[in-house]
């Protein structure tokens, strides 16, 4: 078959396909991801955590949402992987076993699987993600299908889910900063988004700060002293509430605000403790399992035989 053939072949599938893409904007076809599978095929669902060192909040939080992982995907085999190197350094010199996602994706290929669905526990579509992305990249050949669900925050829609969640207690008579990690790169926008949003929605009296990245809390800061508010509610904008909700937000946050005047509270508590924030994730999950996400490369072979943009 020639190119052009195939790319008029491509175009048709597509636009025929049109009515059944959901989120993203066309991002995405409807293509079940169990329907095709043969008596041989073996299928595994991997969720991916940053990690954690504190057996606290993992308790509460990673092995909550693996638990409900586990009892909602009963026609999978379950695994898990951490991202940070450093947490899984820590935890394996403690005797606790963890591998990183290629190391565990690798493991699945050598014991016979072939359909993968992959479910990380980030907060936004930063480093990350980016990472994990290039891990499935390097080893997909090797498997007949693998996907990977989107953060917690991706689409506008997430925002608005989450904003709902969050403020359904906030008291109007306080300033609430949430705190999330932060990366120094273009990807801390997201975190400005969710500021904005909150605001949007009428929640003047809700921020969003970062660690690592924008907003600092130099920015919560100015934000707070504009606001006629004196009393403030730190609430880490994190899945686990480990390092940093107990060191840089429960210590340095808090001590720096009562310099500045302010009445501080602290809930230790990480995002990944409440069930209606799990369910998010879950839903993540169940999308792709009936939705699998266009290669940019397909799209753009569209655009140049149709000339048309797709949505």
């Amino acid at each position: 078959m020639n190119s052009i053939k195939k790319l008029f072949l491509i175009a048709i599938c597509m636009v025929s396909s049109l009515a059944l893409y959901a989120h993203g904007g066309g991002d995405y076809e409807h293509i079940d991801f169990f329907k095709d599978m043969k008596e041989a095929d073996k299928a595994a669902v991997l969720m991916v955590h940053f990690g954690t060192t504190h057996n606290d909040t993992r308790e509460k939080t990673i092995d909550a949402i693996n638990l409900k992982v586990k009892e909602q995907f009963t026609n999978c085999d379950f695994y898990e992987a951490y991202t940070s190197r450093i947490i899984i350094k820590r935890l394996n010199e403690r005797g606790i076993k963890k591998q990183n996602p290629l190391q565990v994706l690798t493991q699945l290929q050598k014991e016979g699987y072939t359909h993968i669905l992959i479910q990380p526990t980030t907060i936004i579509n930063g480093v990350e993600m980016e990472s994990l992305r290039r891990n499935v990249l390097d080893i997909q050949d090797q498997f007949k299908d693998i996907r990977i669900g989107n953060p917690l925050l991706y689409e506008p829609e997430d925002y608005s889910n989450l904003i709902e969640i969050i403020t359904k207690d906030i008291r109007k008579d306080q300033a609430f900063i949430f705190v999330g990690h932060g990366t120094s790169d273009p990807t801390t926008a997201q975190y400005a988004m969710m500021d904005y949003m909150l605001k949007a929605k009428g929640h003047d009296n809700c921020i969003i700060g970062t660690i690592e990245g924008y907003p600092s809390f130099d920015d919560a800061l100015n934000q707070l002293k504009a606001s006629p508010y004196k009393k403030v509610t730190l609430i880490p904008l994190m899945f686990v509430a480990g390092d940093h909700a107990k060191n840089d937000i429960a210590g340095d946050w808090k001590e720096d605000l009562e310099k500045e005047g302010y009445q501080v509270d602290v809930r230790v508590q990480g995002l990944g403790e409440n069930p209606q924030i799990q369910n998010l994730y879950v839903k993540h999950l169940q999308f792709i399992t009936t939705h699998k996400k266009r290669d940019i490369i397909d799209k753009k072979a569209v655009y140049e035989v149709t000339g048309e943009v797709m949505h």
